[in-house]
């Protein structure tokens, strides 16, 4: 079995949906672990020292950090706070983003600037290693203090507390004990804290949600491509010349794609009895270059977080300070969600105005896209479908970062809601699948009422991958399988 070392080297998105997919066991690198260690050693020093009054360190948490905690009592404090702040409801983090937050919380301590013990390090990466998934639920972050509730939940098991999922089945942490015959971490001082802060449900969301957006990116355009093409559309809106002086890298690049993808089109070469196209045929460089632009721009704040220490106090020993600030503070991820989620429902709008364009009997197509349109119902409900998930989206994608509520008795008085942010945005993405597949539905049976014309060998070869799936429409069917074959078929499709 191969082995990713955590060390120095920024992790990138591509890098991180490699290790995930893969059956490498992830381990601290002897660099890691030497930073590891120094920064440990020099936080016990300190405490040792007896002189030096730290937040969170020897203080009570948020308000309360002016109350001074006794040295005998600071691992019990520790303990605590992962106890009362595990305050999480709602429904519980996909077990697929909890492990994602196992390990970018590893990376994070693996920095040398959290005083953290190797072994509680280990821990986290043995629970990542053995799909060992702590239970967590989504609500109850504000985004600024670190994802304190979710990281609490996502901490507990390694006290021996709260719930796992071992292969699947939901068990109580405590029966690690027995099955992996692992004794509960001992929290040292300063590590709840360490565990609590940080941003890793929000940029494990992100990270997760960039992994699927990019691939949806891509399929948006093969599928517009197709739906061009279904539609008698013209080449001449992805022409580059009047893509490249507009100056726009997103548009410049989806230009080009749908060029490639269109090359060799039958019907494309044909002649048009149309002037020219409605706009979401004809502005797709504009518009889906413009997501391409935003994915792209969160992908470096998140590529940033990933590789972030976000804890607090930060420690660095060879400063020989200890300060505390607000790494943790969630904005960046906050505004750069926002941005991502109505990037992500806008690349679903203009998908479904091309289902709606090619079901509207117009171009030669059939109304509907069925033979015998009346006695046949044909496509028509699909597109309501489209609607309904495309108007849920433009609900979600009000921001979240443009809120803000007080909290902790004053001390926490501006919050990111990044979290909130998160959340919306995981439920666009899976929303813009569901529309995307139905547009896809929509234009592959559109293209069967041009034959015996082919369009593009692209399009063709992507066309007969779906048909090994999806069936055409002869009359009237249930259809709500077929739509759903058709998200499957969208998952699992690799370009």
């Amino acid at each position: 079995m191969k082995n990713y070392s955590i060390s120095n080297q920024q992790i990138s998105i591509e890098e991180l949906s490699e290790i995930l997919g893969s059956e490498a066991n992830v381990e601290l690198s002897a660099e890691a672990i030497g930073k590891v260690e120094k920064c440990r050693n020099y936080l016990d020093q300190v405490l040792a020292q007896g002189n030096r009054v730290i937040y969170g360190i020897n203080t009570g948490f948020g308000s309360l950090c002016n109350t001074i905690i006794p040295n005998e009592d600071l691992e019990k404090l520790q303990e605590n706070l992962v106890m009362s702040h595990a305050c999480g409801m709602g429904d519980e983090v996909p077990r697929d983003i909890v492990k994602i937050m196992l390990l970018l919380k590893a990376i994070g301590l693996s920095k040398g600037h959290s005083g953290v013990q190797k072994a509680t390090i280990d821990r986290l990466l043995f629970f990542y290693n053995n799909e060992i998934l702590p239970v967590v639920f989504q609500q109850g972050s504000l985004g600024a203090s670190g994802d304190l509730a979710p990281l609490a939940h996502m901490s507990l098991p390694l006290i021996h507390k709260g719930k796992v999922y071992v292969n699947g089945v939901k068990k109580n942490s405590e029966d690690m004990e027995s099955d992996y015959n692992i004794e509960p971490i001992v929290l040292r001082a300063k590590e709840g804290l360490a565990l609590l802060n940080g941003t890793q449900f929000m940029s494990s969301y992100g990270a997760w949600i960039l992994i699927k957006a990019q691939k949806l990116s891509k399929l948006a355009d093969l599928i517009a491509a197709l739906s061009v093409d279904a539609f008698e559309g013209h080449l001449s809106p992805f022409t580059k010349e009047v893509n490249e002086i507009r100056n726009q890298e997103g548009q410049i690049e989806t230009a080009r794609v749908i060029r490639t993808y269109l090359e060799g089109s039958e019907i494309m070469q044909g002649e048009k009895k149309s002037v020219q196209d409605p706009y979401s045929f004809r502005c797709v460089p504009q518009v889906h270059g413009a997501s391409k632009d935003a994915i792209n721009h969160a992908k470096v704040v998140f590529e940033r977080e990933m590789n972030a220490v976000t804890d607090n106090p930060t420690i660095f020993p060879d400063e020989d300070l200890v300060v505390s600030a607000g790494n943790f503070h969630g904005q960046p991820l906050a505004v750069s969600l926002d941005l991502l989620g109505i990037a992500l429902a806008e690349l679903g709008n203009i998908s479904e105005r091309r289902t709606y364009q090619l079901i509207g009997g117009n171009r030669d197509l059939p109304a509907f896209l069925v033979a015998e349109p009346g006695i046949n119902s044909g496509f028509m409900i699909p597109q309501y479908t489209a609607a309904s998930i495309v108007s849920q989206n433009k609900q979600l994608s009000t921001p979240a970062s443009i809120d803000s509520i007080e909290s902790s008795n004053g001390q926490e008085d501006h919050v990111s809601m990044g979290a909130n942010a998160a959340t919306k945005c995981y439920q666009i993405v899976n929303n813009l699948e569901k529309i995307l597949a139905i547009e896809l539905m929509n234009a592959a049976q559109a293209l069967e009422f041009r034959r015996p014309k082919k369009s593009s060998p692209i399009i063709e070869k992507f066309v007969a991958d779906y048909r090994s799936k999806v069936a055409f429409t002869k009359e009237d069917e249930y259809l709500h399988p077929k739509m759903m074959a058709t998200v499957d078929f969208l998952n699992k499709y690799e370009f």
